[in-house]
């Protein structure tokens, strides 16, 4: 099973990041040099972290780079940057997601730019990975506010099962910089193995997911998956060179870089 997009005998690839996670004149993360490697930029609502003036700078700057857009919403979370669990009812869970997609497509209004997918943060992603009616709760926030949204969810979790119910486009994200537990969810941030630091281990497991359509987890176990999108997390200190790493990597071994409408061809 491939887990590559094709165009004819064409072999694309697409490298999103999360950015403006910043708030007010605190930086996370290099989104100036992001921007200049990845092709799809998630940026933060303003909830786990962002806010209106680094959401519009970051959008105006991916605007300019091609980079295609996307809505991060999270929990109402500032302290916890979005990483703590909370209990909402489902349909606290579609008001959560419908404000803060109203507000990035706003932005992007505001910029001259357009806001093409959305990705869940944090805990938010992780809980409804294995939740179905919370990924059914956000699926229909998206397609309440904007039907055209691409969904980015991760692959093997309830998220894509709820998303192609509700007739969204849904992207499948791997993460080059995580590590998979046997039933094909993330190692838990808990953990001393969650992360993935060693760029050559990273592109080994890329070339698995996007070019065999396979995830190992960490005791060896092989998953078949459709796997479109790769995630780095941009708040690592490690991300830029990481990505370069990726970047020379995989088109090295015949990819092309996409954007995530691109990718699915929207364009």
């Amino acid at each position: 099973m491939n887990g590559s997009a094709t165009v004819g005998n064409e072999m694309r690839y697409n490298l999103n990041s999360d950015m403006a996670e910043g708030y007010g004149p605190w930086k996370m993360g290099d989104d100036d040099g992001l921007l200049d490697l990845v092709h799809s930029a998630n940026i933060a609502c303003g909830f786990h972290a962002g806010d209106h003036n680094i959401m519009a700078n970051v959008m105006r700057q991916a605007k300019e780079k091609g980079v295609s857009i996307g809505a991060h919403p999270g929990f109402y979370d500032l302290h916890g940057f979005g990483r703590r669990q909370i209990r909402l009812s489902e349909a606290e869970i579609e008001n959560l997601i419908a404000y803060q997609l109203g507000a990035a497509i706003a932005m992007a209004e505001l910029v001259g730019a357009k806001v093409t997918h959305v990705k869940p943060h944090g805990a938010l992603n992780n809980m409804a990975a294995t939740d179905f009616g919370m990924s059914m709760a956000i699926s229909r926030a998206i397609k309440a506010v904007d039907p055209d949204q691409i969904l980015l969810a991760p692959v093997l979790s309830e998220m894509v099962k709820a998303g192609q119910k509700a007739g969204l486009n849904v992207a499948g994200e791997v993460f080059a910089d995580r590590a998979y537990m046997p039933d094909g969810q993330l190692v838990p941030r808990s953990r001393p193995d969650a992360m993935i630091h060693d760029a050559e281990i990273a592109l080994e497991n890329c070339l698995r997911m996007i070019g065999e359509g396979k995830i190992r987890a960490v005791d060896g176990t092989e998953m078949p998956i459709n796997g479109q999108s790769i995630c780095v997390h941009g708040d690592e200190p490690s991300a830029l060179e990481m990505i370069r790493f990726l970047k020379s990597g995989l088109e090295g071994a015949g990819f092309t870089p996409a954007t995530l409408p691109e990718l699915l061809n929207q364009n």
